[in-house]
């Protein structure tokens, strides 16, 4: 999903993307600038943080939490180290990167972050118990900081929102058994899978000033389903 939401905004943007590693990023290059960090890695978030700020600080409009990592396990298999790697990379995270570039927005009363959350958030999943506590704990941290930039600036154009994609045809969802998708299909009114692009055409709506007044809300794509 990132490279379909670098490659729609592409050509609207100078874009900051990140990689866990520079060789990572391939396309995109021209015009655009790479901050290489492993976001599990509290030290490497902390040196990304301060690069964004120091580097790109002056001129961000933007910010769009998209990493995100799953490592499927019944709980009482799940060994802490993948515990603290989901914590870490789906919240803390964007958390942390959040707490950043709302000072900078803060400055100018102007910016989007947008929190890439998912449908499991909300529904649940058998053995991805972490994985959606992290995701939802994405929807709620969004609806407290749009609130408290409320709280904070005077006047202000700041919005902070989620949206939860649903059944998205990635490499992720690739390696999901052929049972699991037949049994997610049948939950889907749309009656098919999305597509990483159409997540991508809802994030530049909704950082475009036609979405001015959408602010603390999750947005589910999911093709309906429930």
């Amino acid at each position: 999903m990132g490279l379909a939401m670098a490659k729609r905004l592409d050509t609207e943007y100078c874009l900051i993307l990140h990689a866990s590693k520079d060789e990572n990023i391939k396309e995109l290059r021209d015009g655009n600038f790479v901050l290489a960090a492993d976001l599990s890695n509290a030290d490497e978030l902390k040196e990304f943080c301060k690069r964004l700020k120091s580097e790109h600080g002056e001129d961000l409009f933007a910010v769009i939490n998209n990493a995100g990592v799953s490592i499927d396990k019944p709980l009482v298999f799940q060994p802490e180290r993948d515990i603290d790697t989901m914590i870490m990379v789906n919240l803390k995270a964007p958390i942390m990167i959040s707490k950043t570039v709302i000072k900078i927005f803060g400055l100018k009363n102007k910016g989007v972050i947008i929190n890439v959350s998912s449908c499991v958030a909300e529904t649940g999943n058998a053995f991805q118990s972490i994985y959606a506590a992290t995701k939802a704990g994405l929807i709620a941290f969004s609806k407290s900081m749009a609130k408290e930039a409320g709280a904070l600036y005077q006047n202000h154009q700041i919005r902070i929102l989620s949206i939860s994609p649903g059944f998205i045809e990635t490499p992720m969802t690739d390696a999901v058994p052929d049972s699991e998708k037949e049994k997610y299909l049948k939950m889907i009114p749309a009656q098919r899978f999305g597509k990483a692009e159409e997540i991508a055409e809802t994030v530049a709506f909704l950082l475009s000033d036609k979405a001015s007044y959408i602010n603390g809300s999750n947005i589910e794509v999911n093709g309906g389903l429930f």
